[in-house]
């Protein structure tokens, strides 16, 4: 179906109807000569035969070429299916204080933030991708979509808060895979949930209830523990042991079936990936056709001249 993308200009069609009822107008009136001759058999001998019906051919086909370039100025267009695909990846990074321990160098955050963002440029530019970050609440950073500068810029920028609210990051992840837009599919994309952590949850749903409602939304979390046992980190003037939790971590994966690592390579992390699948669904999008309008209005033209040389030996 045709639809125009800058309808108004339709308005350039008014013009070329005007001159095609200034044309009929001018062939129903035009001036009758007197006949010089009596002898109609003699007239019918010395005068050329007119063009009758034929000298109407070249003019309409003027007349239907600047119509089709009128039309043709309002960007026709027809709206086609372009393929999107939906599988997504969400990555939630904890920015909780234990995250400054520098028993992983240069520091449990950065060495997140140098797995996460090596993840991002592993990750099939196909996927979606979306950024959540958690310490006492989640907050989604940049929603899932495939602007990969986007998730890397929002990583460079985490800030570090207070507590570690584990569930809640999990909760958030699926909320924002169920915003993926349908497009034509059935069902929530395919997903995954990759979580870099390292302390145990002090706020929100507990990470029990989080792995329910991943499995049962059948979304795999996989998770990475950063730290070690002798983790040591400066809170408000006292030195505090952040050991990582490896044992919450690690059920959190396997009741989802996902994956737990504790030192995260990008060969590792593609296993995250690999196994997904794709789920392909449709955006429409407009597909213009003024090329084939200029084409079509370009034949007119050249038919408007041609007939018009081979019955008057004039260009109209």
């Amino acid at each position: 179906m045709i639809r125009f993308l800058q309808p108004w200009w339709l308005l350039a069609v008014l013009p070329v109807l005007a001159l095609a009822a200034f044309y009929v107008w001018r062939q129903l009136h035009r001036r009758a000569y007197a006949m010089r001759f009596t002898n109609v058999d003699l007239l019918r001998t010395v005068a050329p035969k007119g063009l009758g019906w034929r000298r109407h051919v070249p003019a309409t086909a003027f007349l239907l070429c600047l119509l089709v370039l009128a039309t043709a100025l309002a960007r026709p267009a027809v709206d086609t299916k372009e393929p999107l695909e939906r599988a997504t990846v969400m990555l939630a990074i904890d920015v909780s204080l234990s995250m400054q321990a520098d028993d992983v160098a240069p520091n449990r955050l950065e060495a997140a933030q140098e797995a996460a963002k090596q993840f991002v440029a592993e990750l099939p530019e196909s996927y979606n991708l979306g950024l959540v970050s958690f310490a006492k609440a989640a907050n989604v950073l940049v929603p899932p979509g495939k602007d990969r500068d986007a998730v890397t810029s929002a990583i460079d920028g985490l800030v570090l808060a207070e507590a570690t609210a584990t569930g809640e990051a999990v909760f958030t992840c699926l909320e924002a895979i169920r915003s993926v837009p349908a497009d034509g599919a059935a069902g929530i994309p395919p997903a995954r949930i990759v979580l870099l952590s390292d302390g145990f949850r002090t706020s929100g749903r507990s990470v029990e209830e989080a792995a329910a409602a991943a499995q049962a939304a059948n979304v795999p979390v996989s998770t990475i523990a950063f730290g070690t046992d002798t983790g040591q980190v400066d809170i408000g003037g006292q030195l505090q042991r952040v050991p990582v939790d490896r044992l919450a971590l690690a059920e959190l994966a396997e009741t989802t079936e996902g994956y737990f690592y504790e030192a995260a390579s990008v060969s590792e992390l593609k296993q995250v990936y690999q196994d997904m699948g794709s789920s392909i669904g449709f955006r429409t999008e407009p597909r213009e056709v003024t090329q084939w309008y200029a084409g079509v209005a370009l034949l007119l033209a050249l038919c408007a001249g041609a007939l018009s040389l081979l019955w008057s030996s004039r260009m109209l």
